[in-house]
């Protein structure tokens, strides 16, 4: 891997020295040119994506916009000491009515579905049920349709074991009535139906509240005697991302989308290998009708519906523009487990492995093959016909690298190079930016010739400013690195500091000077739920009814906005010793711009000098956008302005002007002809 010199300084543009140096030239002025007749460097055009994983409620109770929580009564003690399958519902007795919940696992919907609520009514009174009121709050806005729907069947009618009167008319249907409530008991929408007979059915409804409510609950009333079967309970915005059916919630989804974000990789991390060997997430159980899909535990300890699965992630990908990038496992568990960290990983036995890459091999099928195949037509059913177009796999995640690992990446690996040359494997380094699994990972890379391998490290800001020239002694050759998971993680890290994150717009100046070789960076992770956080830092708070987007999230969307494909020669002069102080300069050839970060991790600001070589006379339009704070320990807060905000000026400048760079600040200037 790092067998090449160095590539030169020209391109490097970065500066790291003595601090001792920096009151003695405080009226130091730069010169940075840019040699706009240059050829450059091809880098990749792909640098800035997205890195999802079901962490902190990110899918279920997050992107994805089921309202309704423990829709299908699936909740267990082995997720949450307190949970069961009735978590999250109430009984509700409306006038006399008396009832009761059970249980039922007889006749389920579908056989990944195991579980269903039995609803009593013993006395009807004005109505016997269950009320959700969602995720900790389940907010509805005035005039929005929220589609209410339940799969049922009738049980019996009447009493079920007899007693006084008359044997009831089994066919006779269940009146239902379905409501949103405020929180103090109004109804805000209701509609009636009538379920009937003993098949499984799916009922639905669209809900319009007459007024908003922060705090609204789902209700489902039986008005007769009897017995009521009730599985997927759920309430869905008809507003979501796109429109989608089963879709996203649209504020969350359109906070990502905005950052331009030129793949997605999905749907961990370390969520792939669950928390054993066999329970692995099975992309199969994951596509297919929502009430057939299998739900589990999620490994970060809560449950995990796959009502976000494949078919949401692809189709999501494709609505903004971004390449699917999905993670299978190699054949191992994480190494840690089992409740044994560090000596958890296991292999699936050698005997099980044909068949585990043939679904892996199905996966290739499902995203690409034509609709009348096998996998393709599953595709196909579920609505979209046309391949997804799946290029990139990622095999394995942070694993040990032992023997048990190589022999089962291999045998991946060997197959896939086989029967589909066309789709670039990405191998992992282990869990670290260094040490022993990220040596045998990148020997491994070497000797099996693996296209791209992915990088993670979560590290201070001080590592970024520090580690500028990782890449600079790369393999110019070697396999392409996917920066998969980083962050700069500042004291406490519970604070998502302008400090992390000028730290973080270094280290992605650095990948783009280097975009050669590292092809593909995306910050980790992407969501949190307040709350229900079980990792911090991310990029992208929110709430039910709320987004709180970072700092580190506008860096992340700056150089979305701003990438290029081919870095010019640059070199910045005059720089004080020991200033944190680095740029990149690229050019977007389907534009023409002529792209300039400069970055500046200093309390104090900088004046250059910016001039062009080779520039034709004449004047050149320049977008200025800065993203600076009061000092670099602010962080945004929930509900506040936000503590810094990108500002975008716009001004002709000739082939030589005049730029100040604030302290701690990121600039980005956009030339265009």
């Amino acid at each position: 891997m790092k067998t090449t010199p160095a590539v030169p300084l020209l391109f490097a543009a970065s500066f790291l020295l003595s601090a001792a140096a920096l009151a003695a030239d405080s009226a130091a002025t730069l010169r940075l040119q840019v040699d706009l007749a240059a050829k450059g460097k091809a880098i990749s055009p792909d640098l800035v994506g997205v890195f999802f994983e079901d962490l902190n409620y990110a899918a279920d109770g997050g992107l994805y916009a089921e309202l309704l929580q423990n829709r299908s009564f699936e909740y267990s003690a082995t997720e949450q000491s307190n949970w069961g399958p009735f978590f999250g519902w109430d009984l509700i007795k409306t006038g006399d009515g008396d009832g009761q919940l059970g249980l039922g696992d007889a006749r389920p919907v579908h056989v990944n579905n195991p579980h269903y609520l039995l609803l009593t009514v013993l006395t009807a009174g004005e109505g016997v049920g269950i009320a959700n009121a969602g995720f900790d709050q389940l907010p509805v806005e005035a005039g929005k349709g929220y589609e209410a729907s339940f799969w049922a069947y009738q049980p019996f009618m009447g009493l079920k074991w007899g007693g006084p009167g008359p044997r009831a008319d089994q066919s006779k249907p269940m009146p239902v009535t379905l409501q949103l409530q405020s929180k103090d008991g109004r109804v805000l929408a209701e509609s009636r139906l009538a379920v009937s007979g003993r098949a499984w059915t799916k009922y639905s409804v669209v809900l319009t509240p007459n007024q908003s409510a922060a705090e609204a609950r789902f209700v489902l009333l039986a008005h007769e005697q009897g017995g009521l079967a009730l599985d997927m309970v759920s309430l869905f915005p008809r507003d979501t991302f796109k429109g989608r059916a089963n879709g996203l919630r649209r504020d969350l989804a359109q906070v990502i989308a905005d950052i331009r974000p030129k793949f997605m990789r999905f749907p961990g991390g370390c969520l792939v290998h669950g928390s054993g060997v066999r329970a692995y997430y099975d992309w199969k159980a994951s596509v297919g009708p929502v009430e057939q899909r299998r739900a589990q535990r999620n490994l970060w300890g809560y449950h995990q519906t796959l009502g976000m699965g494949y078919f949401e992630f692809f189709q999501y990908c494709e609505d903004i523009g971004a390449k699917p990038l999905p993670v299978v496992t190699a054949g191992v568990c994480c190494q840690h487990a089992g409740d044994s960290p560090g000596r958890g990983q296991e292999g699936l036995p050698l005997e099980e492995m044909p068949a585990y890459i043939q679904d892996v091999l199905d996966l290739i099928e499902w995203a690409n093959g034509p609709a009348d195949s096998k996998w393709g037509a599953v595709r196909a059913a579920a609505g979209h016909p046309a391949p997804f177009g799946l290029k990139y796999l990622g095999v394995g995640n942070e694993d040990a690298i032992t023997p048990i690992f190589k022999e089962r990446f291999q045998m991946i690996l060997d197959v896939l190079k086989a029967k589909h040359p066309e789709i670039v494997v990405v191998g992992t380094s282990g869990p670290f930016h260094s040490g022993e699994d990220y040596d045998n990972g990148w020997a491994l890379v070497r000797e099996l010739g693996v296209p791209m391998v992915d990088e993670h490290y979560y590290v201070s800001p001080q590592w970024f400013w520090d580690n500028l020239a990782r890449y600079e002694s790369y393999d110019r050759k070697g396999a392409k690195v996917y920066v998969g998971e980083y962050a700069a993680h500042d004291q406490p890290k519970t604070r998502s500091t302008l400090r992390s994150a000028l730290a973080e717009a270094a280290g992605l100046t650095s990948f783009e000077r280097n975009g050669d070789v590292v092809q593909f960076a995306s910050y980790a992770p992407l969501l949190a739920r307040r709350g229900h956080t079980q990792w911090h830092p991310n990029m992208i708070y929110f709430a039910a009814n709320a987004v709180y987007p970072t700092i580190n999230y506008q860096v992340q969307r700056l150089f979305g906005h701003n990438s290029g494909d081919n870095l010019l020669p640059a070199a910045l002069e005059g720089v004080p010793a020991g200033v944190r102080l680095t740029s990149s300069v690229v050019r977007d050839s389907a534009s023409g711009d002529v792209i300039i970060k400069v970055v500046n991790g200093e309390d104090r600001s900088f004046s250059a000098t910016v001039s062009f070589a080779s520039a034709s006379a004449g004047e050149r339009r320049l977008m200025a956008t800065v993203l600076t704070g009061a000092n670099a320990d602010v962080a945004n807060e929930d509900g506040q302005p936000p503590a810094a905000a990108p500002v975008t000026d716009e001004s002709k400048v000739g082939a030589s002007f005049a730029r100040e760079f604030p302290a701690n600040s990121l600039t980005v200037l956009r030339l265009r002809q």
